[in-house]
């Protein structure tokens, strides 16, 4: 075989389910990508806004880089249904094992097998989702899907549950076809989006992202915005869910990528209670503990404070309690939307002693 059907049976048989293969030259969608940072739509994602010139050239990060090597790994794990308010909901990719780590380690095993069978030296490096390299775009002109109108890329057989990851080297390889647009007049994924984060189709304002409010954002979130993100404690699928290139996803064959025990539908009362012991245990080599443990147990007393539910209250009012004021201010306003005497008397108890300005406003907000 060629070089280029060599690499894609060694990609697939390590585990990659999409391979393409695009020129490393100027990306178009640099000058797309440079409005949307300039709108403010990276929110507080400054690593978003660095690195302009090489995000718009991929040889400005491997010199003389002639190929792109773009690869797809599907995550997709079915979600059980529930209909408890008191379990939360996670992104199905973060279910598992972290994906950095387990597509890295494909990808120098990959790496390696391209130098050892190329007939020259090779140079080149590998990416996943770490680094300024505008991944979309070149998936899309290396054939992998194209950009949908929710900005997820989707592929006509997989739909678009599934990690990019790239290796860019000063190697020319024959090129694949760019993916066309299918998306149609099908506006699903921006009709279901409870916090209206789509400006216009194919536009995402991440500030309004449930997946951003809950991993991305470090600080409060804004209390508009905290009814639409339901029981979401950690991403958010909605807008893959709804899309109907989605309908046939199949589960992912890497066994990495399944579900933790508890991880399925998780019991809020008890992720509130988590101390730090506990978290550092339970999400070790796992995407949720990017956010911390007070970002985490912030998202989980907005998700309690959405349930309806006063058998949340008790638990609430011990996360009233807790050591960092993000999660104090974030019971609060979870205590305040449940109401009831129990949740103003605990509310009003706090107020006496709270010394943290933003708390103190949540409270008293929460106890109008």
């Amino acid at each position: 075989m060629d070089l280029k059907a060599t690499i894609t049976t060694r990609a697939r048989q390590l585990g990659f389910d999409l391979v393409g293969f695009t020129p490393a030259d100027p990306l178009e969608g640099a000058a797309f990508y440079a409005r949307w940072v300039a709108l403010g739509y990276a929110g507080e994602m400054g690593y978003l806004t660095r690195n302009l010139d090489k995000r718009a050239d991929p040889a400005r990060m491997v010199p003389n880089a002639r190929t792109v090597i773009c690869l797809g790994m599907n995550y997709y794990q079915e979600t059980p249904p529930s209909t408890d308010p008191l379990t939360g909901h996670i992104a199905c990719y973060a279910r598992g094992d972290d994906y950095h780590d387990l597509i890295k380690k494909r990808l120098f095993t990959l790496w390696d097998f391209i130098r050892d069978n190329a007939a020259t030296e090779v140079n080149g490096r590998v990416y996943v989702d770490t680094a300024p390299v505008l991944e979309r775009e070149l998936a899309q002109r290396a054939g992998l899907g194209w950009w949908g109108k929710n900005t997820c890329l989707i592929n006509k057989r997989e739909g678009s549950f599934f990690f990019l990851a790239e290796i860019i080297l000063d190697l020319e390889l024959p090129f694949d076809e760019p993916a066309t647009d299918h998306c149609g007049t099908c506006t699903r994924c921006l009709d279901a989006c409870p916090t209206d984060a789509f400006p216009q189709p194919y536009v995402l304002d991440a500030k309004r992202c449930i997946s951003y409010l809950n991993i991305e954002l470090k600080g409060s979130i804004p209390t508009h915005l905290r009814k639409g993100m339901g029981q979401w404690i950690f991403g958010c699928d909605i807008c893959q869910d709804v899309c109907p290139w989605n309908r046939r996803a199949t589960a992912a064959s890497e066994t990495g990528y399944r579900s933790r025990p508890g991880f399925d539908g998780p019991s809020l009362l008890e992720w509130i209670a988590m101390d730090q012991e506990t978290f550092s245990a339970h999400f070790r080599h796992n995407p949720i503990k990017r956010p911390k443990r007070r970002g985490l147990l912030r998202n989980v007393a907005v998700a309690l404070g959405n349930s309806g539910r006063q058998e949340a209250v008790p638990a609430l009012i011990k996360a009233l309690q807790d050591e960092e004021p993000l999660v104090r201010g974030h019971a609060a306003w979870a205590l305040g939307q449940l109401g009831g005497d129990e949740a103003l008397a605990a509310l009003n108890n706090r107020l006496e002693v709270e010394e943290d300005a933003e708390v103190v406003t949540e409270i008293q907000a929460a106890s109008k």
